[in-house]
Protein backbone atom coordinates (compact mmCIF):
# COMPACT_ATOMS: atom_id res chain seq x y z
CA UNK A 1 0.00 0.00 0.00
CA UNK A 2 1.10 3.55 -0.44
CA UNK A 3 3.00 4.99 1.98
CA UNK A 4 3.40 8.64 3.92
CA UNK A 5 5.74 10.02 1.50
CA UNK A 6 4.01 11.00 -1.90
CA UNK A 7 4.57 9.75 -5.05
CA UNK A 8 6.56 13.23 -5.79
CA UNK A 9 8.79 12.33 -3.20
CA UNK A 10 9.27 8.78 -3.80
CA UNK A 11 10.16 9.43 -7.66
CA UNK A 12 12.65 12.08 -6.43
CA UNK A 13 14.79 9.27 -4.56
CA UNK A 14 16.31 5.89 -5.52
CA UNK A 15 15.00 3.27 -5.85
CA UNK A 16 12.81 2.93 -8.96
CA UNK A 17 9.23 2.89 -8.64
CA UNK A 18 7.61 0.12 -10.36
CA UNK A 19 4.02 0.46 -11.71
CA UNK A 20 2.13 -2.18 -13.43
CA UNK A 21 -0.60 -1.81 -15.32
CA UNK A 22 -4.04 -2.33 -14.09
CA UNK A 23 -7.57 -2.15 -15.95
CA UNK A 24 -10.38 -2.46 -13.11
CA UNK A 25 -10.49 -2.63 -9.41
CA UNK A 26 -9.56 -6.51 -9.61
CA UNK A 27 -6.44 -6.47 -11.22
CA UNK A 28 -5.66 -3.25 -8.91
CA UNK A 29 -6.09 -5.36 -6.09
CA UNK A 30 -4.18 -8.11 -7.04
CA UNK A 31 -1.39 -5.61 -7.84
CA UNK A 32 -1.33 -4.08 -4.51
CA UNK A 33 -1.86 -7.43 -2.98
CA UNK A 34 1.41 -8.58 -4.52
CA UNK A 35 2.93 -5.17 -2.95
CA UNK A 36 3.14 -2.93 -5.11
CA UNK A 37 2.17 0.56 -3.98
CA UNK A 38 2.53 2.44 -7.41
CA UNK A 39 -0.66 1.36 -10.36
CA UNK A 40 -0.45 2.52 -13.67
CA UNK A 41 -3.98 2.52 -15.21
CA UNK A 42 -3.47 1.83 -18.91
CA UNK A 43 -5.82 3.52 -21.29
CA UNK A 44 -4.48 0.93 -23.91
CA UNK A 45 -5.57 -1.56 -20.77
CA UNK A 46 -8.89 -0.43 -20.88
CA UNK A 47 -9.43 -0.07 -24.28
CA UNK A 48 -8.30 -3.86 -24.81
CA UNK A 49 -10.46 -5.42 -21.89
CA UNK A 50 -13.83 -2.59 -21.99
CA UNK A 51 -13.94 -2.63 -25.53
CA UNK A 52 -12.07 -6.00 -27.19
CA UNK A 53 -10.79 -3.35 -29.52
CA UNK A 54 -7.09 -1.69 -30.18
CA UNK A 55 -5.58 1.92 -28.47
CA UNK A 56 -6.35 3.70 -30.85
CA UNK A 57 -8.37 6.86 -29.46
CA UNK A 58 -12.07 4.63 -28.62
CA UNK A 59 -11.83 5.24 -24.63
CA UNK A 60 -14.17 8.47 -23.76
CA UNK A 61 -13.07 10.21 -20.67
CA UNK A 62 -15.80 9.55 -18.59
CA UNK A 63 -15.14 5.94 -19.18
CA UNK A 64 -11.74 6.45 -17.26
CA UNK A 65 -12.83 8.06 -14.54
CA UNK A 66 -15.10 5.19 -13.86
CA UNK A 67 -12.47 2.98 -13.89
CA UNK A 68 -10.38 5.25 -11.62
CA UNK A 69 -13.38 5.78 -8.85
CA UNK A 70 -13.87 1.33 -8.55
CA UNK A 71 -10.09 1.51 -8.89
CA UNK A 72 -9.36 4.03 -5.96
CA UNK A 73 -12.49 2.59 -4.06
CA UNK A 74 -10.74 -1.05 -3.46
CA UNK A 75 -6.71 0.58 -3.29
CA UNK A 76 -4.63 2.74 -1.22
CA UNK A 77 -2.22 2.33 -3.91
CA UNK A 78 -1.45 6.00 -5.46
CA UNK A 79 -2.96 5.58 -9.18
CA UNK A 80 -1.07 7.04 -12.27
CA UNK A 81 -3.55 7.76 -14.91
CA UNK A 82 -3.22 7.78 -18.81
CA UNK A 83 -5.32 10.40 -19.80
CA UNK A 84 -4.35 10.22 -23.72
CA UNK A 85 -4.08 13.67 -25.43
CA UNK A 86 -5.98 14.96 -22.47
CA UNK A 87 -9.74 14.01 -24.72
CA UNK A 88 -9.41 17.54 -26.71
CA UNK A 89 -7.59 20.62 -26.19
CA UNK A 90 -6.44 22.63 -23.69
CA UNK A 91 -9.96 23.30 -22.27
CA UNK A 92 -10.55 19.79 -22.12
CA UNK A 93 -6.89 18.82 -20.43
CA UNK A 94 -8.30 21.29 -17.64
CA UNK A 95 -11.93 19.54 -17.26
CA UNK A 96 -10.37 15.68 -18.04
CA UNK A 97 -7.45 17.06 -14.85
CA UNK A 98 -10.29 18.27 -12.53
CA UNK A 99 -12.63 15.07 -13.22
CA UNK A 100 -9.63 12.50 -12.89
CA UNK A 101 -8.24 14.16 -9.97
CA UNK A 102 -11.17 14.18 -7.88
CA UNK A 103 -12.05 10.61 -8.94
CA UNK A 104 -8.77 9.46 -7.32
CA UNK A 105 -5.54 9.59 -9.75
CA UNK A 106 -2.63 10.80 -8.19
CA UNK A 107 -0.33 11.61 -11.39
CA UNK A 108 -2.24 12.02 -14.75
CA UNK A 109 -0.07 11.82 -18.18
CA UNK A 110 -0.77 13.64 -21.28
CA UNK A 111 0.62 13.10 -24.70
CA UNK A 112 1.57 15.11 -27.57
CA UNK A 113 -0.16 13.14 -30.31
CA UNK A 114 -3.05 14.45 -32.31
CA UNK A 115 -6.68 12.96 -32.20
CA UNK A 116 -7.39 9.93 -32.95
CA UNK A 117 -3.98 8.81 -30.78
CA UNK A 118 -2.37 5.55 -31.31
CA UNK A 119 -0.74 3.13 -29.10
CA UNK A 120 2.93 4.48 -28.41
CA UNK A 121 4.05 1.34 -30.20
CA UNK A 122 2.15 1.38 -33.25
CA UNK A 123 3.07 3.15 -36.77
CA UNK A 124 1.60 6.00 -38.44
CA UNK A 125 1.09 8.94 -35.70
CA UNK A 126 0.69 12.37 -36.38
CA UNK A 127 1.56 15.36 -33.26
CA UNK A 128 0.43 18.28 -32.32
CA UNK A 129 2.79 21.21 -31.81
CA UNK A 130 4.92 21.42 -29.47
CA UNK A 131 3.72 25.04 -28.79
CA UNK A 132 0.11 23.26 -28.01
CA UNK A 133 1.56 20.96 -26.06
CA UNK A 134 2.67 23.58 -23.56
CA UNK A 135 -0.43 24.79 -23.61
CA UNK A 136 -2.27 21.94 -22.59
CA UNK A 137 0.47 20.91 -20.00
CA UNK A 138 -0.21 24.72 -18.30
CA UNK A 139 -3.49 23.85 -18.38
CA UNK A 140 -3.42 21.00 -16.70
CA UNK A 141 -1.46 22.80 -13.71
CA UNK A 142 -3.44 25.48 -13.65
CA UNK A 143 -7.17 22.99 -13.04
CA UNK A 144 -5.12 20.69 -10.24
CA UNK A 145 -6.13 21.02 -6.67
CA UNK A 146 -3.20 19.64 -5.21
CA UNK A 147 0.86 19.96 -5.97
CA UNK A 148 1.06 16.85 -4.98
CA UNK A 149 -1.12 15.74 -8.19
CA UNK A 150 1.69 15.05 -11.09
CA UNK A 151 1.67 16.52 -14.32
CA UNK A 152 3.16 13.60 -16.62
CA UNK A 153 4.37 15.24 -20.17
CA UNK A 154 4.79 12.58 -22.83
CA UNK A 155 5.88 13.18 -26.36
CA UNK A 156 5.95 10.57 -29.06
CA UNK A 157 8.21 12.24 -31.20
CA UNK A 158 10.48 9.75 -31.49
CA UNK A 159 8.40 8.12 -34.04
CA UNK A 160 7.76 11.23 -36.02
CA UNK A 161 10.60 14.08 -36.18
CA UNK A 162 12.96 11.60 -34.74
CA UNK A 163 14.76 11.20 -30.83
CA UNK A 164 16.92 13.96 -30.73
CA UNK A 165 13.49 16.36 -31.53
CA UNK A 166 11.91 14.54 -28.76
CA UNK A 167 14.18 15.37 -26.68
CA UNK A 168 13.96 18.91 -27.74
CA UNK A 169 9.96 18.65 -26.91
CA UNK A 170 10.60 17.06 -23.80
CA UNK A 171 12.72 20.16 -22.72
CA UNK A 172 10.44 22.22 -23.42
CA UNK A 173 7.52 20.37 -21.63
CA UNK A 174 9.88 20.18 -18.61
CA UNK A 175 9.89 23.97 -18.95
CA UNK A 176 6.62 24.49 -18.98
CA UNK A 177 6.28 23.13 -15.99
CA UNK A 178 5.53 18.91 -16.07
CA UNK A 179 6.76 17.27 -13.09
CA UNK A 180 7.87 13.93 -15.03
CA UNK A 181 8.85 13.32 -18.53
CA UNK A 182 8.37 10.30 -20.73
CA UNK A 183 9.84 9.85 -23.99
CA UNK A 184 7.96 7.50 -25.56
CA UNK A 185 9.77 4.31 -27.80
CA UNK A 186 13.15 5.08 -28.02
CA UNK A 187 14.84 2.08 -30.32
CA UNK A 188 17.96 1.43 -28.46
CA UNK A 189 19.86 1.19 -25.25
CA UNK A 190 22.08 4.05 -26.00
CA UNK A 191 19.09 6.25 -26.81
CA UNK A 192 17.45 5.70 -23.25
CA UNK A 193 20.75 6.37 -21.49
CA UNK A 194 20.77 10.19 -23.40
CA UNK A 195 17.57 11.42 -22.06
CA UNK A 196 18.60 12.06 -18.39
CA UNK A 197 21.63 13.80 -19.30
CA UNK A 198 19.38 16.28 -21.62
CA UNK A 199 16.56 16.73 -19.57
CA UNK A 200 19.18 17.62 -16.24
CA UNK A 201 17.50 15.70 -13.41
CA UNK A 202 13.76 15.49 -14.05
CA UNK A 203 12.15 12.31 -12.95
CA UNK A 204 11.44 9.83 -16.36
CA UNK A 205 9.33 7.46 -17.20
CA UNK A 206 10.46 4.12 -18.91
CA UNK A 207 7.51 2.09 -20.91
CA UNK A 208 8.18 -1.62 -21.07
CA UNK A 209 6.02 -3.40 -23.57
CA UNK A 210 6.71 -6.60 -24.30
CA UNK A 211 7.35 -7.12 -28.21
CA UNK A 212 7.17 -2.99 -28.30
CA UNK A 213 9.66 -0.78 -30.07
CA UNK A 214 11.85 -0.26 -26.86
CA UNK A 215 14.26 -3.10 -25.68
CA UNK A 216 13.55 -4.78 -22.37
CA UNK A 217 15.41 -3.61 -19.30
CA UNK A 218 15.33 -4.28 -16.05
CA UNK A 219 14.13 -2.42 -13.56
CA UNK A 220 17.56 -1.54 -11.92
CA UNK A 221 18.97 -1.50 -15.32
CA UNK A 222 16.70 1.50 -15.46
CA UNK A 223 17.53 3.20 -12.43
CA UNK A 224 21.21 2.93 -13.46
CA UNK A 225 20.53 5.33 -16.06
CA UNK A 226 18.59 7.78 -15.01
CA UNK A 227 14.83 6.46 -15.28
CA UNK A 228 12.51 7.13 -11.76
CA UNK A 229 9.84 5.22 -12.72
CA UNK A 230 8.98 1.88 -14.61
CA UNK A 231 5.56 0.98 -15.96
CA UNK A 232 4.42 -1.92 -17.56
CA UNK A 233 0.84 -1.13 -18.64
CA UNK A 234 -0.62 -3.87 -21.15
CA UNK A 235 1.79 -6.47 -19.64
CA UNK A 236 -1.67 -8.23 -17.09
CA UNK A 237 -3.53 -8.30 -20.25
CA UNK A 238 -1.34 -10.04 -22.79
CA UNK A 239 -1.39 -12.62 -19.95
CA UNK A 240 -4.61 -13.01 -19.54
CA UNK A 241 -5.59 -12.93 -22.55
CA UNK A 242 -3.27 -15.25 -23.83
CA UNK A 243 -4.56 -17.80 -20.88
CA UNK A 244 -8.07 -16.95 -21.33
CA UNK A 245 -7.25 -18.27 -25.40
CA UNK A 246 -6.18 -21.31 -23.84
CA UNK A 247 -8.87 -22.17 -21.49
CA UNK A 248 -11.63 -21.60 -23.71
CA UNK A 249 -9.95 -23.50 -26.36
CA UNK A 250 -9.62 -26.78 -23.51
CA UNK A 251 -13.01 -26.08 -22.66
CA UNK A 252 -14.35 -26.50 -26.26
CA UNK A 253 -12.48 -29.75 -26.86
CA UNK A 254 -12.66 -31.12 -23.63
CA UNK A 255 -16.40 -30.10 -22.70
CA UNK A 256 -14.92 -29.67 -18.72
CA UNK A 257 -12.66 -27.23 -17.01
CA UNK A 258 -10.49 -30.21 -15.27
CA UNK A 259 -7.56 -29.48 -17.25
CA UNK A 260 -6.85 -25.92 -16.08
CA UNK A 261 -7.50 -26.61 -12.29
CA UNK A 262 -4.24 -26.38 -11.41
CA UNK A 263 -4.39 -23.13 -13.20
CA UNK A 264 -6.65 -21.65 -12.04
CA UNK A 265 -8.36 -20.06 -8.23
CA UNK A 266 -11.38 -22.53 -7.26
CA UNK A 267 -14.60 -20.95 -5.92
CA UNK A 268 -13.09 -20.61 -2.42
CA UNK A 269 -10.08 -19.38 -3.28
CA UNK A 270 -11.04 -16.85 -5.16
CA UNK A 271 -13.10 -15.61 -2.49
CA UNK A 272 -10.32 -15.53 0.18
CA UNK A 273 -8.07 -13.18 -2.34
CA UNK A 274 -11.43 -10.77 -3.06
CA UNK A 275 -12.29 -10.88 0.72
CA UNK A 276 -15.59 -12.07 0.64
CA UNK A 277 -15.60 -13.68 4.27
CA UNK A 278 -14.65 -10.34 5.67
CA UNK A 279 -17.36 -8.78 3.89
CA UNK A 280 -19.97 -11.22 5.24
CA UNK A 281 -18.46 -10.55 8.64
CA UNK A 282 -18.38 -6.79 8.00
CA UNK A 283 -22.07 -7.29 6.81
CA UNK A 284 -23.10 -9.40 9.89
CA UNK A 285 -21.55 -6.73 12.50
CA UNK A 286 -23.92 -3.90 10.65
CA UNK A 287 -26.79 -6.32 11.19
CA UNK A 288 -25.99 -7.02 14.89
CA UNK A 289 -25.69 -3.47 15.95
CA UNK A 290 -29.23 -2.72 13.74
CA UNK A 291 -30.88 -6.02 15.89
CA UNK A 292 -29.51 -4.29 19.31
CA UNK A 293 -31.42 -0.93 18.24
CA UNK A 294 -34.48 -2.62 17.60
CA UNK A 295 -34.31 -4.81 20.61
CA UNK A 296 -34.18 -0.94 22.92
Amino acid sequence: MADAATLRTRLAHKPIVVAPGVYDALTAHLAERAGFSTLYVSGAAIAYTRLGRPDIGLVAMNEVADIISMISDRVRADLIVDADTGYGNALNVSRTMRLFERAGARAIQLEDQAFPKRCGHLDDKALISAEEMVGKIKAALDARHSSDTLIIARTDAVAVEGFDRAVSRAVSYRDAGADVLFVEAPKTRAELERIQPAVNNVPLIANMVEGGKTPPLKATELEAIGFSLVIFPGAIVRVLARAANEFYASLGAEGTSEPFQDRMYDFTALNDVIGTPEMIALGKRYEANAKKGHDK
